[in-house]
């Protein structure tokens, strides 16, 4: 999974200069917001909602935003009624793609996300074309510097976790739970002092589409764009690129 952790790392580097514009703090409150009015207003009883928020609290998401967002989800204040759609199909080099978006106008965004794939040499497919590449998984990055793999192997089969990767290559352990299980595992985590540095629902792909070139310039264009548009919640796919070029992403 080492194309997962590299574009996690990146993604979670990204969203605090994009916290500065303000476009984050747009998302992350349409998630709350939907997150309550699917299950109600108290993050102790909605674990989607609890994440958001937690999410939300990592990016220095101000309270009175977060509480905001969960009173228009609640109704208690008036907003606009966001729907959520995946969309699916294939990018450059043929790799798999879930476009994962919150919007109040499915007819616009589809459009325009159609639009955004067929510019940068993607598109857009049928549901089911590609989503059976994909496993809903709870998924942490811990630094490697900040614990021994025994005693953190430890920590996260007594807290519930499926597995942990070890990659010789990588900074960071990868942590998988059951969707459902994240946030306790999360928790425990957190009580003993570990520094995570990614915790997040995702769609986990099977099997990776290896990119070079000018195919893995055109990938990751097409993910900066779609995760720019504002509907666009996540997107996940399963390309790995060489560490040259994802070294050149992240400065």
């Amino acid at each position: 999974m080492a194309g997962h952790s590299k574009w996690a790392q990146i993604k979670h580097k990204k969203a605090i200069v994009d916290a500065r514009r303000g476009k984050l703090f747009s998302k992350l409150a349409k998630e709350i917001s939907v997150a309550a009015r699917l299950g109600g207003g108290d993050p102790s009883m909605n674990p989607r909602l609890r994440t958001a928020i937690e999410k939300a609290k990592e990016a220095n998401m101000p309270q009175d935003n977060i509480k905001r967002a969960i009173q228009k989800g609640t109704g208690e204040l008036p907003g606009a009624a966001y729907e959520e759609a995946m969309y699916e199909g294939y990018g450059p080099g043929g790799v798999a793609m879930l476009i994962e978006v919150l919007t109040d106008n499915k007819n616009r965004t589809v459009s325009e996300i159609r639009h955004l794939m067929s510019k940068h040499g993607g598109s857009l497919g049928e549901a089911g074309c590609v989503s059976w590449i994909f496993e809903k998984k709870g998924y942490i990055l811990v630094n490697k510097s900040t614990i021994d793999e025994e005693t953190l192997m430890d920590l996260i089969i007594e807290a519930g976790a499926e597995d942990m990767k070890n990659d010789p290559k990588e900074e960071n352990y990868e942590i998988i739970t059951a969707s459902e299980d994240l946030q306790q595992v999360r928790d425990r985590l957190k009580e003993k002092g570990v520094k995570i540095e990614v915790a997040e629902i995702t769609m986990l792909p099977k099997s990776y589409v290896s990119l070079e070139g000018e195919t893995a310039e055109k990938m990751l264009k097409l993910m900066e764009v779609l995760e720019d548009h504002d509907d666009v919640q996540n997107v996940y796919a399963n390309f790995d690129l060489p560490d040259e070029v994802m070294a050149g992403v992240e400065k």
